[in-house]
Order: structure tokens, then sequence, then C-alpha cells
């Protein structure tokens, strides 16, 4: 091994015992070079920034290079050290980095011919922001369309979530993903699924709005990600409902109409409700049955709060989130249905209520689908604040008919009326007390 070799070598093992990942870059390359060189320099990669290697090695005293994350001399060798991949959703190969811009200038011509270069390596100041990876303009914001810096697919080897990020800027700012990025991102999708933490996957997911969420699972589903990532909502494509009279739909295209729809009205930023949505007809999948001609769904909203469930603890969901959510897919169709005044009551008693209401509204918006049992519960939404006794009185027509010996007529209509305005008052409190006020009420009327 070469002298400058075991210098870099020693310096690695320092690092190493400090608690930080360290090689030297492509060993036997580096060593091909320095027998063809007077000059002693070796480029190591680390995990260490610049400020460790300075606390770990005072003497050498560590200084920002030009291509290098820090450049030292260390006796008489000339060590560069650059920064190593440890992104978790990086390619494995990534994790040893093999070749170094200084290994590249120190090449000959036939050298780098024969090594076909084509990676891409960053150590500015940008790999900081959030947009590194991808063209940025002069105001530091993500060109349209979307496209990859460099290699599409070099640069997506380095960090398997910039698929998920580019998706994300493309639903957000509602524009294209330029061709060859596409590409890169399709042919790198199952990749994307083995190397970025789901963890990962769904915090760039919170980042996109509510409003655009639609068009976000749309480009998962096309970039053949959610059918890894969510195969139970991707499969929906293959379950067909009836959308109007003489027309049918995939419940995959029924659920982004859904959430298209949703965050109208007072919801724009209901990031939660619109998740809810994504989730409310999974249940479909596995209730779906065709009988007498039509397709049926039977209790698809508890079997879906079921399957949703399962879904967001493999993604990582918090306790509350995933209680929410399942709340929401468990009682979606209640508002769905012309609901009594202890329907609206017992609906009305729920948790979530309006979100409820939202997704009932976008369901019927989705389908274009008739608002009469919408609007009847909208209207008598507002009766589950009025107590029982206020709203019937406790002896029907019938019954003050025999208690007052009184013939069908107006004077009945009267007496309920009167004895409603009663127990309104507090005067009657229970049926013994509504019989005496209505025999008193016909005596007074009829003498």
């Amino acid at each position: 091994m070469h002298q400058a070799l075991k210098e870099a070598h020693n310096i690695c093992k320092v690092l190493l015992r400090n608690g930080y990942d360290a090689h030297i870059i492509n060993a036997p390359l580096q060593e091909e070079l320095l027998s063809k060189s007077s000059t002693m320099s070796v480029d190591i990669a680390s995990e260490a920034d610049l400020a460790t290697l300075d606390k770990i090695f005072p003497e050498a005293h560590f200084v920002a290079g030009d291509y290098a994350l820090a450049n030292a001399l260390i006796n008489d060798v000339s060590i560069r050290c650059y920064p190593m991949e440890t992104r978790a959703a990086a390619h494995p190969e990534l994790a040893l980095m093999r070749i170094s811009p200084t290994i590249v200038n120190r090449m000959s011509d036939e050298q780098r011919v024969k090594l076909m270069l084509a990676t891409r390596h960053s150590c500015d100041e940008q790999a900081a922001s959030a947009y590194e990876g991808f063209a940025v303009d002069e105001k530091n914001m993500c060109e349209a369309p979307i496209r990859f810096v460099g290699i599409p697919d070099e640069t997506l080897r380095h960090n398997y979530l910039l698929a998920i990020r580019a998706l994300r800027f493309a639903a957000n700012f509602d524009c294209d993903i330029e061709p060859n990025t596409w590409l890169a991102i399709i042919r790198a999708s199952g990749r994307v699924l083995d190397y970025a933490p789901a963890k990962d996957i769904m915090e760039e997911w919170r980042k996109v709005s509510a409003e655009n969420m639609y068009r976000f699972v749309q480009l998962l589903f096309d970039a053949q990600i959610l059918q890894g990532l969510i195969p139970e909502v991707a499969s929906l494509t293959g379950v067909p409902e009836q959308k109007t009279e003489n027309g049918i739909e995939t419940v995959f295209d029924h659920t982004l109409a859904c959430m298209k729809h949703y965050p109208e009205k007072d919801f724009h930023y209901d990031w939660l409700g619109t998740m809810a949505t994504l989730f409310h007809d999974v249940g479909k999948l596995f209730t779906c049955e065709y009988f007498d001609g039509e397709w049926t769904f039977y209790q698809h909203h508890r079997v879906g709060a079921k399957v949703t469930r399962k879904i967001l603890q493999r993604l990582h969901f918090s306790a509350v989130d995933i209680d929410l959510i399942c709340h929401l897919v468990c009682y979606h169709m209640c508002f769905h249905f012309m609901l009594t005044d202890r329907g609206i009551r017992r609906f009305k008693a729920l948790d979530e209520y309006p979100r409820l209401i939202a997704m009932a509204r976008a369901d019927l918006e989705a389908r274009n689908a008739s608002y009469t049992s919408f609007n009847h519960n909208m209207k008598y939404l507002g009766r589950a604040e009025t107590p029982e006794q206020m709203l019937e009185p406790l002896l029907n027509g019938n019954e003050i008919m025999s208690v007052t010996n009184l013939a069908p007529g107006p004077l009945v209509g009267l007496i309920r009326d009167a004895l409603l305005k009663a127990q309104i008052s507090g005067d009657v409190t229970d049926a013994e007390s509504a019989r005496a006020f209505v025999k008193e009420y016909a005596r007074k009327s009829v003498g």
C-alpha cells in the first residue's frame, strides 16, 4: 500500500473510532494514480462535517475545499474529504463513494473514457435546499416543467425521495414534469418503494395541499408508485360502479372526483379530511358483488374503516390521525339517507359531523346526483338543537280526540298546538299533565 494511502487509512480509522463512517474513495484507482505522480494526495469520504473534522484533527486544521467538503495537509499528504451519501432514500450502491471530482481531474483522458463517469455529487450550499436535485430559477423556485438537474436517472439514484418530491411540486404548482424526468421516475418506481422509507414519503405527501391532493394521487398512480404504496386504493381502478342511470365508472375515478370536490366550501386546508375521502370507498374492493344486473357494496363503509386502519398503520400515521380518518370512513354514508328527527339527532351526535357532511356533498357532486335527501337533511339539521319535547306534542290528534271526546275538526289542531306551546313553556311535562291540559282546554273552548 502506498504511504499516502496508509496515512488516509489512519485518518479513516480515527473517524470510525469517533463514531463517523469513513472510507478511502476507490483505493485501487488512487494507488494507480499515486504510482504515476509525485503528488501525495488522497480522497476520502466521511459523514463528518467540516466543523467535526476540525475538532477531531485540530493540528491538521481542515478547511473548506473548492470541490471537496474539506482539505488538510497531514504528514505531507494532502487529504480531501468528501461527504458520504447517508440518506435513507438513496440507492445502496451510493453508500460507497467510488469517484470524486478530484480523482477525475487527476485521471488521463484514456482513463476517463474507460470509466464512463456519469455521476453527480453536490456539496455546495444548494445541498441543504428543498430544491436540491431540481432545476431552479433565479428565485430559487422549481422551473416549469419540473425537471431533475444533470442526468435524471443518476440524479434520482442519489435520493429516490426526489421522485415523490417531483410529483408534489407538479401537483402543488399545477405544472408538467419534463419527459426525461418523468421517465426516470417511472423506471425507478420500484426502487422508490424499496429505498424511500414510508415515513419519509408521507412527510412529502403532507406538504401537498388539500385542494391539489387528487392530482398528486393521480400522479402517484401514473408513475406506478401508488400500486406498491397503497395497492388497496390502486386496485379500485378495476372495480366498476354505477355513475348515472346509463353510465359506469371505476371506483378509483370516483374517488379522485370526490377528493377534488371535498376541499371546496370551507375545507380548503383540510388535509386529513381529504385523506379520509381518498379511503372512503376502499371497502368497495372487498364488498363488491354483481347481482341482478347491478353492482352492490353493502357495508363497504365499515369494512373500509377496518382496511383503512391497517393501511394507515403501515404508513406510520399517528394514532390520533388514524382514529379520525377511520371514523370519517366508517360514518361517511350516514348523511346520504333522508333522516328523521331521531336520525338527525344521532348524526349530529357523531364527532366531526361537518366533515361527514362535506364528504356527502363531495360524493354527490362527483356523481352529479340528486340533492333531495341532502337538502332535506340540511334543512332539518337545526332541529337537532331543539329538545324533543319541543318538536312533537305528547299527545297526537287521535289521543286528543279520545281524551276530550271531540270529533275530528279544527279544534283538535288548535288543542294540539296549544299543548306543544305548554310543553315548551314547561307547564306540561308528562303524559298525565298533557291529558289534564287538553281536557281543560277543550272544556273552555266548547263552553
